[in-house]
């Protein structure tokens, strides 16, 4: 099978957005990347069982927000019968050896990275991408996560686009990308959503 670097998007995709399709078209861009995985989640263990829709009905819904040829909607998870990301990581690792993976998050997820399970261990198996959210950029950046890993941020000192070589890197190590810019949440699409359908017309 052929060597591939991979692009790991996680999360429940409660609903998938457009704004998941618009990151991972950036991933595969700036990090010179071959296809994402969106890891659809049977159940994310920060978040409520309230409001989530059941695993078919959001993996389905992903698969039609995807609509690219190298944006692969996984059930990997539900396949091995895991939610924890340091599980899933480290299977996927031992299933596909020859893969490179890149783990892409929101500046908001890399606040709440001490709170996962192993959190460390996350940042020891594959290399980070983190993806710049309004309100976030500037937590994210100074938190426990970066400041503990302050010397494996990739910067602008290694020739060429760094971001590009991010796959290759030996974890831990992380980017931040500034330009790409996640604006609406799942969350926020719910409400939305909700609000719409509780309007009388």
């Amino acid at each position: 099978m052929q060597a591939l670097k991979i692009g790991l998007l996680g999360g429940s995709f409660n609903p998938a957005h457009d704004g998941h399709r618009r990151i991972s078209l950036a991933a595969l861009r700036l990090l010179g990347l071959d296809q994402v995985w969106w890891l659809v989640s049977p159940q994310n263990p920060l978040k409520s069982q309230k409001g989530m829709a059941g695993f078919t009905e959001r993996f389905d819904a992903a698969k039609a927000i995807a609509r690219h040829p190298k944006i692969v909607v996984s059930d990997f998870e539900a396949r091995i019968g895991e939610q924890r990301t340091v599980r899933t990581l480290a299977a996927l690792k031992k299933t596909y050896p020859q893969h490179k993976f890149v783990w892409l998050m929101g500046a908001d997820n890399m606040v709440q990275l001490p709170e996962w399970q192993q959190w460390e261990q996350i940042m020891s198996l594959v290399p980070i991408a983190v993806f710049n959210r309004p309100g976030y950029t500037y937590k994210a950046l100074n938190g426990k996560v970066a400041l503990k890993y302050r010397r494996q941020r990739l910067k602008s000192g290694l020739k060429g686009d760094y971001r590009r070589q991010l796959a290759d890197m030996r974890p831990p190590a992380w980017a931040f990308l500034p330009e790409t810019t996640i604006e609406l949440s799942s969350t926020q699409i719910r409400k939305y959503r909700d609000n719409a359908g509780n309007t009388c017309s």
